[in-house]
């Protein structure tokens, strides 16, 4: 098998794990508050990272940073997966999972904004146009296809979503200053986040023991869109010599995710859903307009 053929495959199972998720986030709300999924799910990938670099050898680098790498690791563990995750649960549990995941999906466009302040980048036409194009697609699914009426079906819960994107991308843009190996420092980060997840537990949620459902959803979301996405898509574009033939296959995703939503959830999906949703993946093929 050539190289370039295994890394696709690579990026292939990243893309169909991660049309997964927002099943898998649904699914195990119905057992689960939003903290409480966040504090379970946290706490199982957190100890795969560990696992992964135990069989790495690499253990002990995660120990062996510099005190601005660990400053730096406290900022990214509060924005990631503390309160990215803990605002997006809470969408989803508001939503329904056709809804809050093309939503979620504009990160991207929220991204290439945020680096113009941040990171001092110019943006062109292609940023208008995709800024413009994809946000009609959020109006059309947030009304259910009744943009003119302006009537969200969760006012919150589609703020909530919208929201989940500026924590995102503003975690990505501070780990351009992260130069660790990948798995070292995203396991120092959902360290340095643990206890902001535990505080927010404590203060706010019953103590209660985990039903089995919830757990084994939690035990997912943690290992897979936490862990095991995020390594195979770094394998895929280490392995690659087209980085944009790989990145393209995320387009994938969310059109994957509504069939996993209907089979699995049970939920109709609306024409306006799949309307919106072309609209948001046309606005980030407009990015990428040269």
């Amino acid at each position: 098998m050539t190289t370039q053929r295994r890394a696709i495959l690579y990026g292939l199972g990243a893309v169909l794990l991660w049309s997964t998720v927002a099943t898998a986030f649904k699914l195990s709300l119905r057992h689960f508050t939003p903290i409480e999924l966040l504090l379970y799910s946290g706490s199982f990938s957190t100890l795969l990272l560990g696992a992964i670099l135990l069989y790495q050898g690499k253990f002990r680098l995660a120990f062996e940073c510099q005190p601005s790498e660990y400053l730096l690791s406290i900022l990214l563990g509060l924005l990631s997966p503390f309160l990215y995750y803990l605002i997006l649960f809470k969408a989803y549990e508001l939503l329904p999972a056709q809804q809050a995941q093309p939503l979620n999906y504009t990160w991207a466009i929220t991204l290439s904004l945020l680096a113009v302040p941040l990171l001092k980048q110019k943006i062109g036409w292609q940023q208008w146009l995709a800024l413009v194009v994809s946000y009609c697609g959020v109006v059309v699914i947030s009304t259910e296809g009744k943009p003119f009426s302006l009537q969200f079906t969760d006012p919150l819960g589609v703020t909530l979503a919208l929201s989940s994107t500026f924590i995102w991308a503003l975690y990505w843009i501070y780990n351009t200053r992260d130069s660790r190996d990948p798995v070292v420092g995203l396991f120092v980060n959902f360290l340095c986040s643990f206890p902001f997840v535990l505080s927010y537990y404590l203060l706010t949620a019953e103590l209660r023991i985990p039903s089995l459902e919830g757990l084994l959803g939690a035990l997912y979301i943690g290992t897979v869109e936490m862990g095991i996405c995020f390594i195979l898509w770094l394998m895929a574009m280490k392995l690659t010599d087209n980085t944009a033939k790989i990145s393209n296959l995320i387009f994938l995703s969310p059109f994957l995710s509504l069939f996993f939503i209907y089979f699995l959830i049970g939920e109709k999906i609306l024409t306006a859903t799949f309307i919106g949703l072309i609209l948001i993946v046309a606005g980030l093929f407009c990015q990428r307009i040269k």
